[in-house]
């Protein structure tokens, strides 16, 4: 394949391609796999081509005094984490003496950490569905922990593009890679790109910040579609967008800056308790935009200006002078 494409499973992205259109499912499914399933069947059933998932060893990503933080987590997920066995013995005894009330940060994110058993029925959900999965791993171990499933890609969070360790190591697995660049500048990204170099990769222009579109212009400028154009000059690699605003529209319009790929937050619910819940699209808007999506693919065009055969009747009808 050319510089423009690459191959991603059985897709091909890149510039003049169908666009791919990635579900972020993130943490959203606050440690359930029924949420998770019903999450991967909103996407399958809106058309997109892939889901992705968050993947961390929580005591390498995390320090100790961060996850011993106090932080409000509710009942049902607490209870939920000690039956699916993904909490310390230490812990669920503090949880359990304190009659579930005494949570911290690390409850939390050991709760929203899926097991490998659960991953495995994911991939065998996301085979007999026939969509595309992978995550973005935080740390060396969660990439050897995806490895096992043999992923069709490696997504790269804006959180980790200065983590040169982490981007060897991604890059030493030889698979294609989807870099997503919010928190940096230009030198950044151009050092990150040094080294994970430009073979099989697309770069997601993104703005880590949560965007209200629907609430009114909150923040609309940092989105700053005009990215898209200035990183694939910059780099002549395929662009996509990673949105994190709460609407459609900034996602669409990418397309006409040349998006060749694009990835938004996925909820059930807007009003599911989670960070990144209110900040995510619901299925309804999810299938709004797959559709204008693919629709947009039609109506791009070559760019070639000609006279369409269809249009010649009319022009014999209407013109004075053919």
């Amino acid at each position: 394949m050319n510089g423009d494409v690459l191959q991603i499973g059985k897709k091909v992205v890149g510039d003049g391609e169908p666009v791919f259109i990635i579900a972020e499912i993130g943490i959203n499914h606050n440690g359930s796999l029924e949420t998770t399933r019903k999450m991967i069947d909103v996407a399958v059933n809106s058309g997109c081509d892939a889901v992705k998932f968050q993947k961390r060893t929580i005591d390498i990503v995390y320090s100790e005094e961060e996850l011993n933080k106090p932080r409000a987590v509710p009942a049902d997920i607490i209870v939920s984490a000690i039956g699916r066995k993904v909490l310390r013995d230490d812990d669920v005894k503090r949880l359990t003496d304190s009659n579930l009330q005494n949570t911290t940060n690390g409850d939390l994110k050991r709760a929203l950490e899926l097991t490998l058993m659960e991953y495995q029925e994911i991939d065998d959900y996301c085979r007999k569905k026939d969509i595309l999965w992978f995550a973005s791993p935080w740390d060396e171990k969660s990439v050897d922990f995806l490895e096992r499933f043999d992923p069709p890609c490696y997504k790269i969070a804006s959180a980790s593009l200065t983590d040169d360790e982490l981007l060897r190591y991604i890059r030493n697995k030889g698979r294609p890679i989807i870099l997503s660049t919010g928190m940096s500048d230009m030198e950044m990204i151009k050092h990150a790109i040094e080294i994970l170099g430009k073979k099989d990769l697309i770069i997601m222009h993104c703005t880590s910040v949560y965007q209200q579109t629907e609430e009114g212009d909150h923040g609309l400028g940092m989105i700053n579609l005009e990215g898209i154009r200035t990183l694939k000059k910059e780099f002549d690699v395929p662009v996509g967008f990673s949105s994190h605003d709460t609407g459609i529209m900034p996602t669409y319009a990418s397309l006409a800056f040349g998006a060749c790929a694009i990835e938004k937050h996925l909820t059930l619910y807007r009003a599911m308790w989670g960070s990144d819940q209110a900040a995510s699209i619901e299925p309804d808007n999810l299938r709004r935009l797959c559709r204008a999506a693919r629709e947009f693919s039609l109506v791009r065009g070559d760019g070639i200006i000609k006279i369409y055969p269809e249009e010649i009747p009319i022009m014999k009808k209407l013109r004075r002078k053919v």
